[in-house]
């Protein structure tokens, strides 16, 4: 595990979701394509829930007590019943820059720890490593989703004109 190249991503991750965030109205925000898929602000909700409630806690739990259960979690149940579409931008980036830096801190400073410790999770065995690794990856997932629906709002607020010649999705 190379913390020293992960720990920076780690770290921008936040500014880099605050960036692409600015210029989107209240209304883009909360919008959802018509073919269906998460608004930009349900995906803020799930990054900043997931950080707290998935990842940092499933990868202290392995470390500290890997045969200790992990709490459950229903990312797609949240969506409606967190109310995700209604919640407050700003404070939800709020919470998903806040508890990063407490992850990266937190991270930083763990003395020399295993991460193949093992805990058995309902996807098989899973080493404190592999969802360090996994956060890591649901970063660059969700800025792809980000941008995808970037890409969206952009179809939406062009209509009559082609976006063919930006090159394919």
């Amino acid at each position: 595990m190379d913390l020293a190249a992960i720990l920076p991503r780690l770290a921008a991750f936040p500014r880099a979701v605050r960036a692409l965030y600015a210029p989107a109205t209240e209304a883009d925000l909360r919008w959802k394509p018509p073919a269906g898929g998460w608004s930009l602000l349900e995906i803020l909700c799930h990054l900043a829930d997931e950080e707290v409630e998935d990842f940092r806690t499933r990868i202290r739990l392995t470390l500290e007590d890997p045969a200790r259960e992990w709490p459950s979690i229903d990312p797609e149940g949240d969506i409606e019943r967190r109310k995700y579409n209604e919640q407050d931008p700003a404070e939800t980036l709020g919470r998903l820059e806040a508890a990063r830096t407490e992850t990266v801190t937190w991270l930083s400073e763990l003395a020399s720890p295993d991460w193949t410790v093992q805990h058995e999770s309902k996807l098989g065995e899973l080493r404190a490593g592999d969802v360090l690794a996994s956060l890591v990856a649901h970063d660059a997932l969700h800025l792809r989703q980000i941008a995808r629906r970037m890409y969206d709002l952009s179809v939406r607020d062009c209509e009559g004109f082609s976006t063919d010649y930006a090159g394919g999705w």
